[in-house]
């Protein structure tokens, strides 16, 4: 499997790349960063030291849009600390980001392989958006494409109906929703639901080696933010599951499909994910997206813990 990573580092993030980098069967063949967590160079500078840190250094980074196509962007350092990483240190990168933009980037390495690249998207969508400008013909390149995003038949985490990464580009999020993309949406419908619990995170704790024990850190940030959410401390696995979607699709046992939009006009929905959920939706021309509401929850937790043993 060859995968392209598009995503803002970011705590879950880096809990995403380490599942992918702990497969020897998947390639992962760059990474594009993008503002969201943190501002894009942060983003960019964590992606370089989270692949060395587990492991993956040769894989390119790129570095992608700064801020939304329209609005401002909107930050995450009270939920990921003002580095990104729960305000954990790593050594600096030895690498540097190429020269190629993140949507430059994604571009050739698709047409350089057509129908062979799966992309996970973890972030706000925006690079994926302008690499779409530059080559229309990328949901026909793009093996499968798989969005950590939106909230369908749950509350949003940053407005009442809006999740944080289509909240921050809601005109990308539509522009890709719209595309016609083979996509599964991992939303907060299921991923708010699939928790690093406390147990999960004290065995964490007790794994030898420098990719737990910094891993351990980063969630240990993260859970302060979840414990006043959930009441106990634990966190959300929210791009770490999404992850888990592309390269182990037998973990999803429940999904429904329709056609997805993003509202860009209301006074209070604007970013929200919408899709008809009537037993008897209207016509639709927009090709319909995978939203998965279940998933092995466990076994996919193991497999999480054993990516970092």
């Amino acid at each position: 499997m060859r995968v392209f990573v598009d995503c803002d580092p970011g705590i879950d993030d880096a809990v995403a790349l380490a599942y992918l980098a702990a497969r020897p069967e998947v390639e992962i063949v760059g990474i594009g960063a993008v503002f969201g967590n943190n501002s894009v160079d942060i983003t960019a500078d964590n992606a370089l030291r989270l692949l060395e840190l587990y492991g993956r250094p040769e894989v390119p980074v790129a570095v992608g849009a700064a801020r939304p196509l329209v609005q401002a962007p909107r930050l995450a350092a009270h939920v990921h600390g003002g580095n990104g990483l729960g305000d954990v240190e790593l050594p600096a990168p030895a690498g540097k980001p190429v020269s190629e933009s993140a949507a430059e980037l994604l571009v050739r390495l698709v047409r350089e392989a057509p129908g062979e690249v799966d992309v996970l998207a973890v972030g706000p969508l925006t690079n994926i958006a302008i690499a779409l400008g530059l080559e229309p013909r990328l949901p026909e390149l793009v093996r499968r494409l798989v969005v950590m995003g939106g909230a369908v038949r749950v509350p949003g985490n940053v407005t009442s109906h809006a999740e944080a990464n289509i909240n921050n580009d809601p005109e990308a999020a539509e522009a890709v929703f719209a595309a016609g993309f083979d996509l599964d949406l991992v939303a907060l419908d299921i991923t708010m639901k699939t928790v690093a619990t406390p147990e999960w995170l004290s065995d964490l704790r007790s794994v030898p080696g420098e990719r737990a024990e910094r891993t351990s850190a980063f969630l240990d940030f993260y859970a302060d933010f979840y414990t006043g959410i959930f009441g106990v401390r634990q966190c959300a696995m929210h791009d770490p599951l999404a992850a888990a979607v592309l390269v182990d699709g037998h973990l999803v046992t429940e999904a429904f499909e329709a056609p997805l939009r993003v509202e860009l006009s209301g006074g209070l929905t604007r970013g929200m994910t919408v899709a008809d959920l009537r037993p008897r939706p209207g016509a639709d021309d927009r090709r319909p997206a995978r939203v998965v509401t279940g998933v092995a929850e466990a076994e996919f937790l193991t497999r999480m813990l054993d990516s970092l043993r």
